[in-house]
């Protein structure tokens, strides 16, 4: 009953709320009785980034977030790097994910992402030398040389003939997909075709980052009640990780029975190199839901956050012109040097000499970060560097979204898109503290596969810009969508252009 009133609570609020709008738009957030803070905050959920950002710089960049009476939807956030570099580096041992985390998150299980102390040392440590090796460096270029000969330039070249408008973020999006099922599980679902097959694993995986970021709005009371009853969102969770989990156990199996029968697995997928990395004297020591939970958590770092960085920089080069000759003109440079023909795909080594189209990606990701909002708890209590206390069991959002958007950090000129502010006069990349930078986290959580993903990107990145010109279609919506990882909401549509050489 009192879960009932509460909702209609807000409902009525947030309908009056809707209404006094139109008259006074502030970005004060007003703490109401019972209910807080939360009936503003869904009030402005559509452009919710923004509004908080403009709330946070009213507030000089750190704030609470009072929640409805009883719901322990109180938080503290903040965008102050000091506050960041404190929280991720210097006091690290006092801010972890926590088991409010894991229980929002409960879709990821005991990976790296939600996992805490030795549990995320061992985690961390395995996957690191997993990555540092020759022969996966040498897979991942492989997967994406042939994933975007054979799949993504065919679908452009059809678009281009027929006049079709593409949706750039669902082929982004296809494209991670197939290129992560490859690099962690060893197995091409093909998604990225001509026809843009229904791929039930890959609209799972949509879903359930849907749904963690709808328990992240309500209160916890309200989607554990759901939960229970499997109705709304909470039973399109149940059923998404139904479906997206049958595809890693069966992968997990068909990979036990290799490892069975010849006591090798074939390929140097990540999986596999787990498993074997995990055989110690013949006795199993990662077990199948170890995997599941590392598979799970290495798809959500290698596949939406990638998809997310694409679309807003083809968005952001498509509208700004100036950017795109620049960034052509340095990729001519690099193919005139002797790399090759026509469609010929830059290796690794090759893009690690484009400093422009880095600089240009890097701005893309200050000004639209994947990962918009990172979350912490603290154990003991402490003070910010901004002079806010923290108590025991505090939760602290890191809005990373904010940061690309103070002009504190980034000089007045930080809503523009300037490729050349992560350039020196030398024409070398500047580097950028990642407590500034967050978008590959910071401190000790630093994406392990920082480097990786900014080479693929300016692999993918190069060779559609140097054959393609992308134009935006006329008054399509950029909004970013609700979700845990920054997409837009509507998708990119775009119309194709093939270049002349």
């Amino acid at each position: 009953m009192a879960i009932l009133f509460l909702i209609i609570s807000i409902l009525l609020l947030f309908s009056y709320l809707v209404h006094r709008r139109r008259c006074c738009r502030t970005p004060l957030l007003i703490d109401w009785p019972i209910l807080g803070m939360l009936p503003q905050v869904l009030s402005n959920l559509c452009h919710i980034h923004d509004f908080v950002t403009n709330v946070l710089r009213r507030k000089g960049g750190t704030g609470e977030f009072m929640g409805p009476w009883f719901t322990k939807m109180n938080y503290m956030i903040t965008s102050d790097p000091m506050n960041v570099h404190h929280i991720m580096s210097k006091s690290f041992d006092n801010y972890v994910k926590g088991p409010q985390f894991r229980e929002i998150f409960q879709a990821f299980g005991d990976g790296i992402v939600a996992s805490d102390s030795e549990t995320w040392k061992y985690i961390r440590t395995l996957q690191h030398s997993l990555f540092r090796r020759k022969s996966f460096e040498t897979m991942v270029e492989d997967t994406i040389q042939k994933k975007v000969l054979n799949s993504l330039l065919p679908i452009f070249d059809h678009a281009w003939l027929h006049g079709e408008v593409l949706d750039l973020q669902d082929v982004f999006s296809r494209l991670t997909f197939d290129e992560t099922c490859i690099m962690v599980l060893g197995y091409d679902p093909k998604s990225l075709s001509i026809e843009f097959p229904l791929v039930e694993v890959e609209k799972a995986f949509d879903e359930i980052e849907e749904c963690i970021f709808y328990r992240h709005i309500v209160p916890r009371s309200v989607w554990k009640f759901q939960e229970w009853l499997q109705i709304g969102e909470e039973k399109k969770m149940t059923k998404a990780c139904k479906v997206f989990d049958q595809l890693l156990y069966s992968c997990i199996a068909t990979k036990r029975q290799e490892l069975n029968e010849c006591n090798k697995s074939n390929g140097d997928d990540l999986l596999s190199s787990m498993m074997m990395m995990g055989e110690e004297k013949g006795k199993m020591v990662h077990d199948d839901k170890f995997l599941r939970d590392a598979a799970f958590n290495l798809f959500v770092a290698g596949r939406d956050t990638i998809t997310s960085a694409l679309t807003w920089f083809f968005w952001l080069v498509a509208t700004h012109p100036l950017v795109e000759a620049k960034i052509l003109e340095e990729i001519e440079k690099v193919f005139a040097a002797g790399v090759g023909e026509k469609h010929e795909i830059l290796g690794m080594e090759d893009v690690k000499k484009l400093v422009y189209l880095h600089g240009a990606l890097c701005e893309g990701l200050r000004l639209f970060p994947p990962v918009p909002i990172e979350r912490k708890q603290s154990l003991k209590r402490d003070t910010l560097p901004s002079g806010h206390y923290v108590n025991p069991n505090s939760i602290i959002l890191l809005f990373t979204y904010a940061m690309g958007r103070f002009k504190e950090i980034w000089g007045k000129d930080c809503l523009e898109f300037k490729p050349e502010r992560w350039i020196s006069e030398k024409g070398e990349t500047i580097h950028v503290p990642s407590y500034k930078f967050i978008s590959f986290n910071a401190g000790p959580r630093t994406c392990l596969g920082k480097d990786l993903s900014f080479l693929q990107m300016k692999m993918v990145a190069s060779t559609l810009l140097r054959n393609y010109r992308i134009q935006v279609v006329e008054n399509h919506p950029t909004i970013p969508a609700h979700s845990i990882v920054l997409l837009m909401k509507h998708g990119l549509k775009v119309m194709i252009t093939k270049r002349q050489f």
